[in-house]
């Protein structure tokens, strides 16, 4: 049996997307989906998302990750999707969806290659030492590095997210180096066990830490640079609450294609 698949990338962070929308989500085959994101005997990939009908919104995402389980909210799948959907023409501009961290509304551009998707509220960040712990739909834990270019991320990102205090749960771990007029951000995810491109919860996470160390507040605004490209973090902050949250990016498709499964 042959399977459609779509590739799409947002900011370097990659995943193959698939419709359900007409024969539904029967079941899943992990040792596929995590055969399927390998890079060197699959198609290649961070993640996998299969895209379903709900009857309450205007369709529900399902994100595994590069190991074939199922995950937690990821931002860049989240808007990768909204721009699979307006490709699909389940949707025109704007969206309300269903994740697995609750719903999500996203707006999206006319030539469907930018959105800005709307995030959970945070009002628990925690201090584990000098690093910031959070859940903005996935747990983070954000640390600050000088040179962060030249920073080992891979092996010092795996000796936290295996730690004594985070080995059980796994944690993603960001290190961010603040610039003139942007954070450079660098993440270790689990899942994928790996540093990747981009980490859509873990921007979001680190400019909500930054905003707590900084004592900002108001409407806060934050450009980040990542290793695939551009990101931009708005939300309002009243030193306790972070609330309207939006994680803004590209999300552009990078071709399709058909697997067979046996």
């Amino acid at each position: 049996m042959k399977i459609n698949f779509f590739k799409y990338q947002g900011a370097g962070n990659d995943f193959i997307l698939i419709d359900h929308t007409k024969d539904g989500l029967n079941t899943v085959d992990n040792k596929l989906i995590a055969n399927l994101c390998d890079r060197r005997f699959g198609i290649g990939a961070d993640g996998l998302m299969y895209i379903t009908s709900h009857n309450k919104f205007d369709f529900e995402m399902h994100y595994f990750n590069a190991d074939g389980k199922l995950g937690s909210m990821c931002g860049n799948g989240g808007r990768c999707i909204v721009a699979f959907a307006k490709h699909l023409r389940i949707i025109d501009k704007e969206t309300n969806f269903l994740a697995v961290d609750g719903p999500h509304f996203a707006r999206i551009s006319e030539n469907g290659e930018w959105v800005d998707l709307q995030m959970i509220n945070v009002d628990d960040v925690k201090l584990d030492n000098d690093a910031f712990v959070l859940n903005t739909g996935s747990p983070h834990y954000v640390a600050f590095k000088d040179n962060l270019k030249n920073f080992d991320v891979f092996a010092e990102g795996k000796k936290i997210r295996y730690n004594e205090t985070y080995s059980k749960e796994g944690i993603n771990v960001n290190f961010v180096e603040e610039q003139r007029d942007h954070l450079f951000v660098r993440t270790y995810e689990r899942g994928v066990e790996d540093e990747t491109y981009a980490c859509g919860t873990g921007v979001t996470a680190v400019a909500m830490a930054v905003a707590k160390h900084k004592k900002q507040s108001g409407h806060v605004k934050t450009d980040i640079k990542v290793l695939g490209g551009d990101l931009k973090i708005e939300f309002d902050y009243n030193d306790e609450k972070f609330s309207n949250v939006f994680l803004c990016g590209p999300a552009k498709l990078v071709f399709e294609g058909e697997f067979n499964v046996r």
